[in-house]
């Protein structure tokens, strides 16, 4: 390096501009710019990038600049056989790749022609045209015919190489020998008073400093931090959510959602195979060593809830009907309620809430955000797996005007105004609400969750009080993050093609508040 600065400062010491391709062509552009990097920290030289390509023989290309094209070759034998040249033979005397190639192209070029069993010329002489087009590229790196360099290249002779070099001038401050800078102030220089005639290196205040390692959170971990804390703000509790293996009780059947129901299907949903089946609902069992919070009321209120009772009424309400409900009038099976299954929904989560709500029942406000499973096609849109946001308001007189009105408070927290409502179809929930958005960048209207109130079939089987109402209302976490972070394919952002450095580089998400 130091050599290479000397080298830059002696060959300007005769011209006012030099091109690092002509004076130093022998070594590397990276090491160049080292050195021009260091004369320009002390303005010695000023220097401008120039990237430019340039044409580059390939191993047969050199070949064949020096021994002539396949084409040729073929000629010149078929030229020497004064009564022409079996085919059979061409191989053995030009060799099987130019016979390949060759041959057709030297029929193309008109120089041979076929006689029979036999390959005639043409003419006495040709001109090898690919060879000294090779030649003036082997020279002068280019061709003054663009249509000649992309023929080549096609013809897998030639390959395009970036090549970078430097124009390079006297900086304002140029001098023919590069001045050694000292790097610190020391306690001698001060003693003895040497440092006034020492020349020190400036301070580079544009340097970037050492990257520091760190943790960062995946971008859906983000969007989730923002759902919580609009949920908190509005005075919801978080549901626990760490089971995602549930009965088909609690994910489909107290949720009225009858056992024929196609999202029942192996082919919608995952069912364990060891063990299949689990113990009809009960109370959760106590901790080894209750502390004050766990020993509180509401282990008590569990306690008091009648479990058999809630099944009993659940099957009755299948079978032939409860609470003003004619039911699905069908042999409501008890081994299918107790098969195991990985959670399709948050919503056997609510469920649960609900059920142990009615051993007190008064109004609440619940909600969670975690994965769920479903049997699905993998595609740009959909995974087998995905996250739900989920929200349950309970309370007396409730309707589905405030349900509306509510709907338009929480998602214009999320930045979603003008919403639009459909009405939809839920097993458990009757009126049941798909809503849309309109989404700026797609230019159209785009479902955004599903909402509904709960049936009196799921919720008095319960103990819940007839004049109870429930909001319910869900959304996939996964689709506000594409959109925030303008993500295509689902894939790019949950499984194994996420790429760390988009999980590293994304910027903090804001939704929208009011």
């Amino acid at each position: 390096m130091g050599d290479l600065t000397a080298q830059v400062l002696g060959a300007l010491s005769s011209k006012d501009s030099i091109l690092s391709s002509d004076a130093f062509s022998s070594i590397p552009s990276t090491t160049v710019k080292g050195a021009l990097d260091r004369l320009a920290s002390r303005e010695m030289v000023v220097y401008q990038t120039i990237d430019r390509e340039e044409a580059v023989l390939t191993e047969e290309g050199e070949a064949i600049a020096e021994e002539g094209s396949h084409e040729a070759k073929v000629f010149e034998a078929v030229r020497k056989s004064v009564e022409g040249l079996k085919i059979g033979n061409l191989p053995d005397i030009v060799g099987k790749e130019s016979a390949k190639v060759g041959s057709g192209k030297a029929f193309k070029e008109g120089w041979i022609r076929k006689e029979k069993d036999l390959l005639v010329a043409n003419t006495d002489s040709i001109t090898d045209v690919t060879r000294e087009q090779l030649q003036t590229i082997q020279k002068t790196r280019t061709h003054p015919d663009a249509k000649a360099i992309a023929d080549l290249r096609k013809r897998k002779l030639v390959v395009m190489q970036k090549v970078i070099s430097f124009r390079i001038s006297k900086g304002p401050k140029y001098a023919k020998e590069l001045v050694k800078e000292e790097t610190d102030l020391t306690a001698e220089m001060l003693a003895s008073g040497s440092w006034k005639n020492l020349k020190f290196k400036p301070y580079n205040f544009k340097a970037l400093g050492a990257n520091t390692t760190s943790g960062a959170l995946h971008p859906l971990n983000k969007v989730r931090h923002e759902f919580r804390q609009i949920f908190f703000e509005m005075g919801f509790t978080e549901m626990p959510t760490n089971r995602f293996v549930e009965t088909g009780f609690w994910n489909f059947d107290a949720l009225f959602v009858p056992q024929q129901h196609p999202a029942r299907d192996l082919q919608d949903t995952f069912y364990i195979s060891d063990p299949a089946v689990a113990d009809k609902p009960r109370a959760d069992p106590k901790p080894a060593h209750p502390t004050s919070k766990s020993s509180g009321a509401g282990v008590k209120e569990e306690n008091q809830l009648d479990y058999e009772g809630y099944w009993s009424s659940v099957r009755e309400v299948h079978e032939s009907g409860k609470y003003g409900s004619i039911g699905y009038r069908y042999p409501w099976n008890p081994e299918e309620a107790l098969r195991l299954v990985l959670r399709t929904h948050t919503t056997a989560v609510s469920t649960v809430m609900l059920h142990k709500l009615a051993a007190n029942p008064r109004p609440a406000r619940y909600f969670s955000i975690d994965r769920v499973f479903r049997n699905e096609s993998v595609d740009a849109t959909h995974l087998a797996e995905f996250h739900q946001v989920e929200g349950v308001i309970a309370d007396f007189g409730l309707d589905l005007g405030g349900l509306i009105g509510f709907m338009e408070t929480f998602f214009a927290k999320m930045g979603v105004h003008g919403l639009r409502f459909k009405p939809a179809y839920n097993p458990y929930t009757e009126p049941s609400m798909e809503i849309f958005g309109w989404h700026e960048g797609l230019g159209k209207w785009v479902e955004i969750g599903n909402s509904g109130m709960f049936r009196p079939e799921m919720l008095e089987p319960m103990g819940l009080p007839k004049d109870m109402r429930v909001y319910g209302w869900g959304l996939s976490l996964e689709r506000p993050t594409m959109i925030k972070y303008g993500v295509r394919n689902i894939r790019e952002l949950l499984g194994h093609k996420v790429d760390l450095n988009f999980v590293e580089s994304n910027p903090a998400v804001r939704l929208e508040k009011e």
